[in-house]
């Protein structure tokens, strides 16, 4: 039957490749808002038997200007053991005349990993092609064949903005006798629907006619608003570990006796280590004092060995040489718990900025990342082990507001990570500024940064003083610093809290009006642009809850009065909430801001409204006093 398979996908190869492919073909609507053109992607995947599947892949892709080179890369992700074979390219241009053809001899052969070669079986066969001329078609096939049949792929259009689809067809042949489950999430915008075929046991889906999703301000990401269908077989292999994924609780049981079991192996070096830590008290400062000691002592580097890249390096290689991957060092931190009686359980997850779940009506294998989860006295503790610096209990915005597969003797749990309100992501800065008559400012500051601003400031951590100076300038960009010098930087990994000490002096920063000066009253502030869009198609998507609590007390020049100030402002949307208020003292002015973000997933309808709240608080912030001469 493999023979037949192969014949006919040649067959079919051959009949596309009699093709050409004119841009002046693309329809119109196709082209708006297009870096580039997918003309067709066309999948068959045919699965002969539980460790026996093979692919066969052909695209076409025009690249209209630069910016869609990315687009069309040529290249082929593999391990070793998959079997390549047919690979065939050809470029057109505009015309649809052919001007280049490749072959497997143009590929080069690479370790599949952006951070080097450390420890891969990820390969990845690559070839590169400068175009001289745009547009430019890209045409290119090629077969594989696999052992592991866990992976099946799902069926999107495309996986970006700014790139439109003509045609794309997945096909499954199922010759294996396993059940295949099939699951069709549509679009939650009604942008593009996956039409469905059943003949003869061959499964199709295809999409049609999929213009581009332009990047505007606060997208969503395209999987959240495109439909997918999602494939599992029941019984599956992986690096001959066969398997059963029915529900989440039989594949979990499989995932711990065949991925963790076999690597959860304490040694007596672990067991000393753990004893020399003297553990005492509750279990969260067990936990801590672990924790916060396996910081120390490793650090992160990509691992892609061992069943599929799925199972992590022994506790003992880690123990002795100081580094793994997020699933070796997870695998660590867990025996170390172990060796101190503390239950914990590793747990996958899908990171990245905007939140994707597990979906627990339909098991199959998936993440791309691994925390650990350990139950305590008052309540989960979550452990991110691939950071040196990250505070202990604290997980960054890439893996917060989600589900993770926690892994069991008896199968998984699916449980949701924490969500950070707004409260718990504060920026608090305190500015103490000096007006100076000569329009400059001179100010001292303490800011202090928490929940998911914590996250943004951690970068500062591994930084010098040197560099923290510039990043701090660049940031508060609004300023003209004359100076500027960042002090007492704290990474406070107890209570995951960023803070630091600023002293600077910023130029022209008020303006004078004859004996009187203007200036305005927020000094440090966003200036993000903010347009108004009438036109907006898709839904936008404010990531992230927080709030920012400003103190800023004024000291005016010697013989300065203040004339004039703005009223104090309150201000409500469904988006957050907006305060400004002014005290005088004397030859002082304090001024008080907060503003309040709430993150959501909002429809297109209410996104003028967002920005024009946005643009009031802007306004607002750029609010000017006057101060005159006595």
């Amino acid at each position: 039957m493999m023979k037949i398979l192969c014949i006919g996908a040649l067959s079919m190869a051959s009949f596309y490749y009699t093709q050409n492919f004119p841009v002046s073909a693309i329809p119109e609507n196709l082209k708006k808002n297009a870096d580039a053109v997918i003309r067709k992607d066309l999948t068959t995947i045919q699965i002969n038997k539980i460790d026996d599947i093979r692919y066969q892949y052909y695209t076409v892709t025009t690249v209209l200007n630069k910016d869609g080179d990315s687009d069309a890369q040529i290249y082929i992700p593999y391990e070793k053991g998959n079997s390549i074979s047919d690979i065939k390219v050809n470029i057109y241009d505009e015309s649809g005349k052919k001007i280049k053809s490749f072959s497997k001899s143009d590929f080069g052969d690479f370790a599949n990993n952006n951070q080097g070669t450390f420890y891969s079986d990820n390969r990845v066969m690559a070839m590169s092609y400068t175009p001289t001329q745009y547009p430019y078609t890209v045409e290119f096939s090629y077969q594989i064949g696999d052992e592991n049949t866990v992976f099946l792929p799902d069926f999107i259009p495309f996986r970006s903005t700014n790139i439109s689809l003509e045609e794309a067809q997945m096909k499954i042949i199922n010759k294996s006798g396993i059940e295949l489950k099939t699951k069709t999430y549509p679009s939650a915008y009604n942008y593009t629907s996956v039409t469905e075929s059943d003949n003869a046991g061959e499964k199709i889906y295809s999409y049609k006619n999929v213009p581009a999703i332009d990047d505007a301000f606060l997208l969503p990401q395209p999987i959240k608003i495109l439909p997918k269908v999602s494939f599992a077989l029941t019984k599956f292999n992986l690096e001959g570990k066969q398997g059963s994924i029915n529900n989440w609780g039989e594949f979990g049981s499989w995932y711990y006796n065949s991925i963790l079991q076999p690597v959860s192996l304490s040694t007596p070096a672990i067991k000393a280590e753990v004893a020399a830590l003297n553990l005492q008290g509750t279990t969260e400062e067990k936990v801590k004092k672990l924790y916060q000691y396996m910081q120390s002592k490793t650090r992160y580097i990509f691992v892609a060995l061992g069943i599929g890249g799925w199972q992590p390096m022994l506790p003992d290689e880690v123990q002795k040489k100081g580094y793994g991957d997020c699933k070796g060092l997870t695998n660590y931190m867990k025996t170390l718990l172990d060796e101190a009686g503390i239950p914990a359980y590793y747990s996958v997850i899908n990171s990245g900025s905007s939140p994707v779940s597990f979906d627990k009506d339909f098991p199959k294998m998936g993440g791309n990342h691994v925390i650990l989860m350990v139950p305590a006295e008052k309540g989960n503790i979550w452990l991110e082990n691939t950071s040196q610096q990250i505070a202990f209990n604290h997980l960054s915005y890439g893996t917060t507001e989600r589900n993770v597969l926690s892994i069991r003797k008896n199968g998984i749990e699916l449980i949701d990570t924490p969500v950070y309100a707004a409260d718990q992501s504060k920026e608090k800065q305190l500015l103490k500024i000096k007006l100076n008559e000569d329009n400059s400012i001179s100010g001292e500051g303490n800011f202090a940064y928490t929940g998911i601003q914590y996250d943004n400031n951690l970068v500062l951590a591994t930084m010098s003083p040197k560099e923290r100076n510039e990043a701090i300038k660049n940031l508060l960009d609004v300023l003209h610093f004359e100076k500027i010098e960042m002090k007492n930087f704290l990474n406070d990994k107890d209570n995951a809290v960023a803070k630091f000490d600023l002293d600077f002096k910023a130029n022209n920063y008020s303006k004078n009006a004859g004996s009187s000066i203007i200036f305005r009253a927020v000094p440090i502030y966003s200036n993000n642009v903010y347009k108004t869009d009438e036109n907006r198609e898709l839904p936008f998507e404010l990531r992230q809850s927080f709030q920012d609590e400003y103190e800023i007390n004024f000291a005016l020049p010697k013989n300065y009065k203040i004339e004039e100030l703005p009223e104090n402002v309150t201000l409500n949307s469904e988006f957050g909430t907006y305060q400004l208020s002014f005290v005088k003292n004397g030859e002082e002015l304090k001024v008080s801001r907060t503003i309040r973000i709430n993150k959501g997933l909002y429809p297109k309808e209410k996104y003028n409204d967002y920005v024009n709240f946005r643009k009031k608080t802007i306004n607002i912030d750029n609010s000017k006093i006057l101060i005159s001469k006595i």
